[in-house]
């Protein structure tokens, strides 16, 4: 049973006795029980969530995201359902919105937000950098649009969060590669500064793809990336990446890089500069806000 199941199904179907589900298995809801040393990830913990409503309840927020294939969903996260069951499990969040039978898909058997919908909850739930985060990994898993979850958004007018949600649903971008690039993509857009392209392919003189940039705009050759702890960490990759920069240059791109601990004015500031270095030299680029 590698999966989350129902105890005393179990039980009642004669696949296990009493005993045998006290010693070998691990309770993580009422009556909900896994193998004993097998990982809780986020897809475990939203099928048992589900279980546990009695298989009435709908998975949905970053658990739905998760059903998905989204990454990064933190596997500590509570199981989100949408239910009205009015008692409360450690490890289960759950939210009493209305849900309408469109916006309902069935996973490996597990009732489930569509991606459209989980985009619509994760901006009207949480706050903004951690909505826009969530929905651009399930934009990048599930090819959500912008017009789907907007079109939604109608429906549910004067929904709580409805605003906020409206929101984040402007500012998502599939071509996020992690929270933290999401976070500095919000960061720039909320400063002012023109919308930066994600995932810029650069190319050498043969038209072949040499490098992916975190986002940019690629008419002025300036590029914006977050490095991460394994930059640093990681010989091998701190010299790749030295090798990497270098090419860059060759290729006229500036390249801002953000590291954490950097304050948001200090990196607008620092990518306002890189621009005004480049905006003078390209005609037209103060008429598209690069001035």
């Amino acid at each position: 049973m590698g999966q989350p199941f129902i105890g005393s199904e179990a039980i009642a179907g004669g696949v296990l006795t009493k005993s045998q589900l006290e010693t070998r298995y691990t309770r993580l809801f009422r009556d909900v029980y896994v193998d004993r040393g097998a990982a809780i990830t986020a897809l475990v913990r939203a099928e048992a969530g589900w279980l546990w409503t009695g298989r009435r309840g709908v998975v949905a927020g970053f658990s739905a995201a998760a059903l998905h294939g989204s990454k990064w969903v933190d596997e500590r996260r509570p199981a989100e359902l949408i239910h009205d069951n009015h008692h409360r499990a450690a490890g289960i969040q759950l939210h009493r919105d209305v849900v309408e039978a469109d916006e309902i898909e069935t996973i490996d058997g597990v009732a489930v937000t569509s991606p459209t919908r989980t985009a619509l909850d994760l901006g009207c739930w949480y706050p903004k950098m951690t909505a826009v985060a969530g929905i651009d990994a399930l934009a990048e898993a599930t090819e959500i649009k912008t017009a789907d979850v907007e079109l939604l958004a109608r429906r549910y007018a004067g929904r709580r969060g409805i605003a906020r949600a409206r929101r984040a649903i402007e500012l998502f971008d599939p071509g996020a590669q992690s929270p933290k690039e999401s976070w500095l993509r919000v960061v720039l857009i909320e400063a002012g500064l023109p919308r930066p392209q994600t995932q810029i392919a650069v190319r050498d003189e043969f038209g072949s793809a040499v490098a992916y940039l975190d986002m940019g705009w690629k008419d002025v050759k300036v590029a914006v990336e977050y490095d991460g702890e394994q930059h640093r960490t990681d010989r091998r990759q701190y010299t790749w990446d030295v090798r990497r920069l270098e090419m860059l240059e060759r290729l006229g791109w500036i390249v801002v890089r953000v590291v954490a601990g950097d304050r948001p004015a200090e990196v607008v500031r620092r990518v306002r500069a890189a621009l005004a270095r480049r905006s003078p030299c390209q005609p037209g680029a103060r008429r598209r806000g690069l001035g």
